[in-house]
């Protein structure tokens, strides 16, 4: 990254997960944050759930909370918040893991395990909706499909 203490906040959505040396990436967004800069991020949590769906995301890893906590702080970061999310819809993650297509036709059809039909995707909607609603209430979740960290880099 060609930057050195040019930004006040840099954001990575689902991107860690992409990147063989995350730490040394960590380390360049560090560098190229003002100090006080923050760093928002998020990745995909519980190496359990690693499927045909990650790969053909190229995922390189699933994170856990202790292995993102580890490298955010070895890059330098002090942890501001995390917090998991997705967490209503995890055990029906991790069914779609478990009992989903594993053949063929799963392998050659990338979106097969996005494509759940209309009342299914209202059911899934409407639960992601309750869980909005949940973690606006002040609700955390010690679990979730996903997990976000936010992170300031130390004047």
């Amino acid at each position: 990254m060609p930057f050195e203490a040019h930004f006040d906040a840099l954001g990575a959505f689902d991107i860690m997960e992409h990147i063989e040396e995350d730490s040394v990436a960590l380390k360049q967004m560090f560098a190229a944050l003002k100090p006080g800069g923050i760093l928002i991020l998020t990745v995909p949590q519980h190496p359990g759930l690693w499927s045909s769906q990650d790969e053909r995301a190229c995922h390189v890893r699933r994170y856990t909370s202790t292995e993102l906590k580890q490298k955010i702080s070895s890059a330098g970061f002090g942890i501001v918040d995390k917090g998991s999310f997705v967490a209503l819809l995890l055990p029906v993650m991790w069914l779609s893991r478990r009992c989903g297509k594993t053949g063929k036709e799963s392998h050659q059809d990338p979106m097969a395990e996005l494509r759940v039909g209309k009342i299914a995707n209202f059911i899934l909607s409407a639960i992601m909706s309750v869980e909005l609603l949940l973690t606006r209430a002040g609700i955390r979740f010690p679990a979730g499909g996903s997990l976000f960290l936010v992170a300031k880099k130390r004047a």
